[in-house]
């Protein structure tokens, strides 16, 4: 069965032989993007090689939260929320968008320790965060049989729905004089003196002077074919939703066997606490020293695993020229395998810890693919050998909830506006200036 169907959004006939700024890439980073630069008056250009959000804009869990991030992402989360508060507004269109809180399920003491010491993170910033005992999750999670010893719980955390939300940004673009284009792959930025002149796409060249790379997945290999090295690997995330069903937790929640969302539908959004699975590919080598980290911090959360995936890279296509098709026209959406047995377990998971979900049938299962960094934090940054070009990939699974402030900071970097939040912890020379990179989060 295929990933979920994001809302259709018809592609503009012509392509222009010019704009301000070309956005390459139709999730939900390059659609907040475009809105936010749309908005300021300039002319723009919003480029996917398939469908808006058919990618993990579409696919992941629809949470919006600031609970467990890194701490260097909080502020730029703090600000995505409060934007998130007004989006369905300024698009004109129901985003699911709901302030429902979400409850992060500890089994042990040190659970809860951890949780605390994070808790403090937000100490005097006016976002509310509560530890909560036994008998408080009871009453917050009527019906729950999981012998819980408490939990983390930020009532102002929210959820949406992945497959309205991109579409809709994208629209809203559209509506203040984005071009949008589908099935409309680019393949190369084209340097004039040095700095970003313009793009050539598989439908022709446009002219720009600015070029936001906002690819998922697929940011590295467009960077590398550019010229330049942006060290990110894959990951693959297992998900199923249910048909509506009448009984279930009305709050979000997250434990080490299941995490689960009400849907708009009825239904719930379901997927695996834990783990995550890691296809061993040849950039999983190439890359293995910088990841190395990483690899320590998360190892119980990951699998890794040889599938066909290594193949199907090791063929793929690495450097092109501007009249030659790319791999982005070879694959129009990335659409991986769901694992059954992820898919059974995270299910299994659910209806222990909420028996009135015995009945619940499952509707859908898909996977996604998670744009990953060394450290687990975007880039989200001018790159200082091409002026003109500004990246926001790397996004690790958070790029849904932080969507709109990460496209209001790339709008800021790319017309120069004072940036909303300190853009340093994103930027892309971390890689390289020795900086040292690990994951620093609790989830």
């Amino acid at each position: 069965m295929p990933g979920p169907t994001p809302t259709p959004v018809a592609s503009d006939s012509d392509l222009p032989s010019k704009v301000d700024i070309v956005v390459i890439g139709g999730g939900i980073i390059g659609c907040c993007a475009a809105l936010e630069l749309a908005e300021r008056g300039q002319s723009v250009l919003l480029c996917e090689k398939g469908q808006i959000g058919g990618e993990q804009s579409s696919r992941n869990w629809g949470w919006v939260r600031v609970s467990l991030r890194d701490p260097k992402e909080i502020p730029l989360m703090l600000e995505a929320t409060r934007i998130w508060d007004g989006l369905a507004e300024r698009c004109q269109k129901d985003l699911g968008f709901a302030r429902s809180g979400i409850l992060f399920a500890a089994r042990s003491e040190k659970q809860m320790a951890d949780y605390e010491a994070w808790a403090r993170h937000l100490d005097n910033r006016g976002f509310p965060v509560r530890m909560l005992g036994h008998a408080a999750v009871r009453d917050l999670l009527p019906g729950g049989a999981e012998p819980l010893m408490g939990g983390l719980w930020t009532p102002q955390d929210a959820r949406a729905e992945p497959q309205w939300a991109a579409p809709a940004i994208a629209e809203a673009a559209r509506a203040h004089g984005a071009k949008v284009m589908t099935g409309c792959a680019v393949r190369s930025v084209d340097l004039s003196a040095g700095r970003i002149s313009g793009v050539v796409t598989e439908k022709g060249r446009v002219a720009c002077d600015h070029v936001v790379l906002a690819g998922g997945a697929w940011s590295r290999l467009f960077a590398g074919n550019a010229g330049f090295d942006l060290p990110q690997l894959k990951v693959r995330n297992t998900v199923l939703r249910t048909k509506p069903h009448t009984s279930g937790p009305e709050t979000t929640v997250w434990s080490a066997d299941y995490a689960i969302r009400r849907r708009a539908d009825g239904g719930f959004t379901i997927a695996c606490g834990t783990e995550n699975t890691v296809d061993l590919v040849p950039d999983s080598l190439r890359l293995a020293r910088r990841f190395w980290p990483a690899f320590l911090a998360e190892r119980s959360s990951l699998r890794f695993r040889l599938s066909r995936r290594a193949l199907e890279e090791a063929r793929e296509r690495r450097r092109w020229t501007p009249d030659q098709a790319t791999p982005f026209e070879a694959t129009r959406i990335l659409d991986p395998e769901p694992l059954p047995r992820i898919v059974q377990s995270s299910l299994k998971g659910a209806q222990a810890a909420f028996p009135a979900l015995a009945g619940a049938q499952v509707a859908q299962t898909w996977a996604g693919m998670i744009d990953v960094t060394p450290d687990a934090l975007p880039v989200i940054s001018g790159v200082d050998d091409v002026p003109g070009l500004t990246i926001g990939t790397g996004f690790s699974g958070h790029g849904f909830g932080i969507g709109p402030g990460a496209g209001r900071l790339l709008a800021d970097l790319v017309t120069g506006t004072t940036p909303m939040v300190d853009p340093t912890p994103f930027r892309f020379s971390r890689f390289s200036d020795g900086s040292k990179l690990r994951p620093d989060s609790g989830f």
